[in-house]
């Protein structure tokens, strides 16, 4: 059900998408999706949780193994260049359903509620990166982990993502290159 959802919202955008449609894709009784997840928002919800960390398992994104190979890497390079490996399939997933979230935010107040919620987790993973950044002793000069967090964060997430992507034309590998390249740069010390 929730692959079915996600085609049809990346396929038809929020409001025309009905779970009558979704419930026909995925070959289930409308009241099937009903009972299990009780209204649209709820299931664009889990849609984007299941495209966040690429399963269905009941494990969070932050607790994942790519962390904790994240965590033990002692070269800060290397650590900017695994997170953004990770956030590069990560927003690939993503992407095609945050443009439909961020569709339905001028509408749907709930739904604008979720995409704040989801800003704000992935700022706090941010914040995950530059404190494992700082403890490392690798950031700027008078950098703090806050300023380190906020930078990260404004480059890795999915509105940079897809401005790069849809506007600009990047392609995910000069996407993950480039940011790379300014995040080693912006946060790093020489």
């Amino acid at each position: 059900m929730v692959a079915a959802a996600a085609a049809q919202f990346v396929a038809h955008g929020y409001g025309a998408t009905l779970l009558d449609q979704v419930a026909e894709q995925a070959g289930v009784a409308v009241q099937t999706v009903y009972f299990h997840f009780g209204n649209k928002r709820t299931l664009l919800k889990e849609a984007l949780d299941v495209a966040a960390v690429g399963d269905d398992e009941p494990v969070p994104l932050m607790e994942r193994p790519w962390v904790r190979q994240i965590q033990q890497e002692p070269d800060p390079v290397r650590i900017i260049t695994l997170w953004l490996a990770t956030g590069r399939t990560i927003l690939d997933r993503i992407a095609p359903l945050m443009r439909v979230m961020r569709g339905a935010t001028g509408t749907d107040p709930e739904v604008a509620a979720q995409w704040d919620t989801n800003q704000a987790q992935t700022r706090a993973a941010h914040g995950f990166l530059a404190d494992l950044l700082a403890a490392r002793g690798a950031l700027k000069p008078g950098m703090g982990v806050e300023q380190a967090r906020d930078i990260a964060f404004v480059l890795g997430n999915v509105e940079t993502y897809l401005q790069f992507s849809d506007v600009c034309g990047w392609t995910p590998d000069e996407w993950q290159e480039r940011a790379a390249a300014v995040l080693t740069a912006a946060l790093l010390a020489a």
